[in-house]
């Protein structure tokens, strides 16, 4: 479903992505981790094209977004919905209108058809009668369900999800991974996260690959990172600073 090709990205002389090569297959959910400013964000405006690559092609669904016109551009971005990092609410206005703005927007559904979308797409992150409040009436592990509901509004093939679960307390983390698992297991989605969050990342992947100086170093499922040998990965895993000298020293 998603091919990304040997993908090179600098800032001016900061070199992000160093040739990232990965394949998502359909249906499948990938979580991506690293340290603060590897890229993994990055990648995530690549596979939307909001990024073109200095080098390397970015495939989805069979189309090579780097090649596309604008206009084409644009119906393959219609196949992909995403989660922000914050929930990324419109603050002036309703959940209902929140999620229902694309609905309006782009494809010009009428009111009848959009309250309609958004009572079940409420339903599925488990949220009923909140369709009238405003993002400000709401805790913040509801507008991570909200958004979550929004970025599914459209029935898309890809979600992407980047840092799900920052600033929730334990609680309210875990039941935005179940919301997620159980949104791609019904909608059958292709997904690819990006997270900080090991819990997080061990519940909602299929597998789990890591970032690490604009490269992947590591690839498999959860199971298996959790026995890796790699003295980057399980340094990151484990949260450990203590041996970061050491770390710096290996790269």
């Amino acid at each position: 479903m998603i091919i990304l090709d040997d993908i090179y990205k600098s800032f001016e002389d900061h070199q992000v992505l160093a040739g990232v090569s990965l394949s998502v297959a359909k249906g499948e959910s990938v979580v991506i981790i690293g340290r603060s400013g590897c890229g993994k964000s990055v990648l995530l405006k690549h596979i939307v094209g909001l990024l073109t690559p200095d080098r390397g092609n970015v495939i989805v669904d069979g189309e090579n977004i780097n090649t596309l016109h604008p206009y084409e551009l644009n119906k393959v971005r219609r196949k992909i919905g995403v989660l922000f990092q914050f929930g990324a609410l419109f603050d002036s206005m309703t959940v209902g209108e929140n999620i229902g703005f694309c609905l309006k927007e782009s494809m010009r559904l009428k009111p009848r058809e959009i309250k309609k979308i958004v009572a079940e797409k409420l339903q599925l992150v488990g949220l009923d009668d909140i369709t009238e409040k405003m993002p400000s009436e709401i805790s913040g592990g509801m507008k991570k369900r909200v958004a979550l509901a929004r970025a599914i509004a459209t029935e898309p093939d890809v979600l992407l999800y980047d840092e799900p679960t920052t600033g929730l307390d334990p609680i309210s983390a875990d039941h935005v991974n179940e919301m997620i698992v159980n949104v791609n297991r019904q909608l059958g989605v292709t997904s690819i996260a990006v997270t900080h969050d090991m819990a997080s990342a061990s519940k909602i992947a299929d597998r789990i690959v890591m970032l690490h100086e604009g490269k992947i170093i590591w690839d498999g499922t959860p199971d298996e990172i959790k026995q890796t040998d790699n003295q980057i990965v399980r340094q990151f895993i484990s949260g450990d600073s203590a041996n970061n000298d050491s770390m710096e020293k290996a790269n």
